[in-house]
């Protein structure tokens, strides 16, 4: 159904070579070269600039590339609807953060997925940035991220208000705080998330309020999984600066402490974040629901 032009172009900017592209769609490189040229006259601009072997996108080959990315995204799509039409099936592509897959929401997406016939999900994980363009080119049908969109094109629905503790080990000598200060933080080793992630972020803006910069501390380790951060605190390696709903779980179980840090706000707000035209609010008022439960 789709123009055999796309899959080709969107192959040669994914590999940025004309003869890798070729190889891996099974077609000659002349043929390959062949049908970017008869796009570029048919849509009357230039999409690759050559840099030795290296092609790169001009301004107007970057908006070719992402409009076909949206096209061939809701051609699977439809394939999909067409797919499970008959069977009653709702498939939703649903993107999660990091921070968001730690907490009760990827349990209460699990839970809404067990009690509703005809629902099946596919989690993605990956940060808020990437979950938006994946949004936009209609690869997500929402996503749970936290912050609202940064991108006007898109809508949200707060789901949950959430906070930034200092988590350490149980007996550390702070556990016994109600409240730790900046200073207190600036005395221990820190395994913080990786940096422009949300909690980075949050943690970064927060001081720099207060005048001081996040470089100051004794950051010993940058992770990316929140699982991994959460049991090198466990092991004693170090404190970190963590979202209160992806280590509620351990502080209930008193596995870990998590204490408010004095001077500094904190605060998080999850949302649902969507395309404008999509239609099932609904489904999101009873996820919410859920996750309230938890």
């Amino acid at each position: 159904m789709l123009d055999a032009k796309v899959y080709t172009l969107l192959k040669a900017a994914e590999s940025g070579n004309y003869t890798k592209a070729s190889k891996e769609l099974n077609l000659t490189q002349p043929a390959v070269s062949q049908q970017i040229r008869a796009l570029e006259k048919e849509m009357g601009i230039r999409i690759f600039e050559r840099i030795g072997n290296r092609l790169i996108l001009t301004r107007e080959g970057e908006m070719t590339v992402e409009c076909c990315r949206g096209m061939l995204s809701q051609y699977n799509n439809l394939k999909e609807k067409l797919k499970n039409d008959g069977s009653g099936i709702l498939s939703l592509k649903i993107g999660i953060t990091h921070s968001v897959e730690s907490s009760a929401a990827a349990e209460a997406l699990a839970k809404y997925a067990n009690i509703k016939p005809g629902i099946r999900m596919k989690l993605i994980t990956a940060d808020k940035t990437v979950l938006q363009n994946k949004l936009k080119n209609f690869e997500l049908d929402f996503a749970i991220a936290q912050g609202k969109p940064t991108d006007p094109s898109l809508a949200s629905t707060l789901l949950d208000t959430d906070r930034l503790l200092l988590v350490l080990w149980p007996d550390h000598p702070l556990s016994q705080k109600k409240c730790v200060t900046i200073d207190d933080i600036r005395g221990e080793k820190l395994i913080l998330r990786l940096p422009n992630s949300g909690t980075s972020n949050m943690l970064a803006s927060s001081l720099e309020s207060r005048n001081i910069n996040l470089e100051e501390f004794n950051i010993i380790l940058e992770a990316d999984n929140i699982a991994t951060i959460k049991d090198m605190v466990r092991r004693r390696y170090g404190v970190s600066v963590l979202a209160k709903s992806a280590c509620s779980a351990e502080i209930k179980k008193k596995k870990l402490t998590g204490l408010p840090v004095e001077g500094l706000d904190m605060k998080l707000e999850t949302h649902f974040i969507y395309r404008c035209d999509f239609n099932h609010t609904d489904l999101l008022d009873e996820l919410k629901q859920i996750y309230q439960e938890f």
